[in-house]
């Protein structure tokens, strides 16, 4: 459905989320009334290679840049390697299918990202 279907249904206190693939397709959420997107894939991973070929830390800047105030969450192959590049290409945060699917180490995995993000770097 799209952000404004579901607005309409929810109500707005519901945070609304939309993922997206192309800058285009961001601004559209944007424009109907999500409260942020996912944008990807941006690195090769197997979970996305059905939406096509990785879009990148460049198309992730692009379209940071574009919506400047507007969160841009980075999806599709972020690893504790990487999600720094993310970061310093404007995305508001990392979503990781593996990344985070590890109980035991989520903490750890929590503040080697957070320490990444404050300092402006992968770990």
């Amino acid at each position: 459905m799209s952000p404004d279907v579901v607005r309409k249904s929810c109500g707005p206190e519901l945070l609304i989320g939309a993922s997206t693939h192309s800058l285009n397709e961001a601004r559209l959420a944007s424009d109907m009334g999500a409260d942020f997107v996912l944008f990807g894939p941006v690195f090769e991973t197997e979970s996305k290679r059905e939406y096509g070929a990785p879009q990148g830390v460049r198309k992730l800047r692009e379209v940071s840049s574009a919506l400047k105030e507007f969160p841009v969450i980075a999806i599709g192959g972020v690893t504790l390697q990487n999600a720094g590049e993310c970061i310093k290409a404007g995305a508001a945060g990392v979503a990781a299918i593996s990344l985070f699917s590890d109980a035991q180490g989520l903490k750890s995995v929590v503040d080697t990202l957070v320490g990444a993000s404050l300092r402006g770097h992968p770990s």
